[in-house]
């Protein structure tokens, strides 16, 4: 179960950008039996999963650099300050708020609601719209590439193809960190990990290689397809938390 819920999560994430771990999470959940211990285990994947997709992306060329340097230190330290405050906000509030913006960028992207704008601060744009989006996930306890992807095709100003790569080497620098931290508390079920790596890594790295062979248009459209389902499933979350 951990095995199949990995490998569909991370062909179907590499292809879009997006490391879905919330839907391996119930796999791992139930081959674990420990939520804590489901959740160190699941981050972990996330990050491989996002380490072996945004390479095969980065080996074709659609990973910015540039962006990943500006985004990436931001994003920890917001996610460290959202989860050390985390018990301050309510979290139902911030779920809710998330599927909202999810749903919006979702349609957005799927029926072409507005132009893609040409961004004049990319750096300025990656800095704010990770640390923001780094505040947000550490304070529930997501990674959101669900969030910054939108934002590196909006604001960021950069193609799909090329907001995909870099969201998922993004990606695996926030899994790290996550999974570090869950780490020091022993929060791992290793024989789930091992079983569910083997299913995620080469899942990641076929997805990253289809995705190059879509049409700019094509992928833009199933990222607004994937960010309207995961906007449903917060809401679904938010309404019973």
């Amino acid at each position: 179960m951990a095995f199949a819920g990995s490998f569909l999560a991370g062909f179907l994430g590499s292809v879009v950008g997006l490391v879905l771990g919330s839907l391996r999470l119930p796999a791992v959940l139930l081959a674990s039996g420990n939520p804590a211990a489901a959740a160190g285990t699941n981050i972990a994947v996330s990050a491989a999963a996002a380490l072996s997709g945004g390479l095969a992306h980065a080996r074709a060329g659609r990973v910015s650099w540039r962006i990943v340097a500006w985004m990436t230190p931001p994003s920890v330290a917001g996610a460290f300050v959202g989860g050390y405050f985390a018990h301050a906000v309510p979290a139902r509030a911030l779920l809710a708020s998330i599927a909202v913006v999810l749903a919006w960028n979702g349609l957005d992207l799927l029926f072409e609601l507005r132009a893609a704008p040409e961004s004049r601060r990319p750096r300025l744009a990656a800095t704010v719209s990770g640390g923001l989006i780094g505040l947000l996930g550490g304070a529930v306890g997501l990674i959101l590439g669900t969030l910054r992807l939108p934002a590196l095709l909006r604001s960021v100003g950069l193609p799909a193809h090329t907001a995909v790569g870099t969201n998922l080497v993004v990606g695996f620098f926030l899994g790290a960190a996550g999974f570090a931290a869950h780490l020091v508390r022993l929060e791992v079920e290793w024989l789930v990990l091992a079983v569910s790596l083997a299913g995620a890594v080469p899942g990641s790295w076929l997805g990253a290689r289809y995705s190059g062979r879509l049409p700019e248009r094509t992928l833009r459209r199933l990222i607004g397809g994937a960010l309207l389902v995961v906007a449903a499933a917060i809401a679904v979350a938010a309404a019973v938390s």
